[in-house]
């Protein structure tokens, strides 16, 4: 499903947690982006990863989440 980003820092146990939930939930492909790459990225998001966003709507899942809430999100997206 082309167009869902995970935002997320490096050395960040909530985002590894995140990645296992993702897998359980079954998420089709996806990027990773570091906001600690970019100043801009980190002021929208420094406080808030693991966020799971969807580009073509803008829609965002933050942290926390579980596998359940990925598929609801992954289906609300395709609705």
């Amino acid at each position: 499903m082309p167009g869902l980003i995970l935002y997320q820092r490096d050395y960040c146990h909530l985002c590894d947690q995140a990645l296992a939930v993702m897998a359980e939930a079954r998420t089709p492909d996806f990027d990773s982006i570091w906001v600690d790459d970019s100043d801009e990225l980190e002021a929208r998001y420094g406080t808030r990863v693991p966020v799971l966003r969807d580009e073509r709507d803008g829609r965002e899942l933050d942290w926390p989440f579980d596998a359940e809430a990925v598929r609801a999100f992954l289906v609300e997206k395709s609705a």
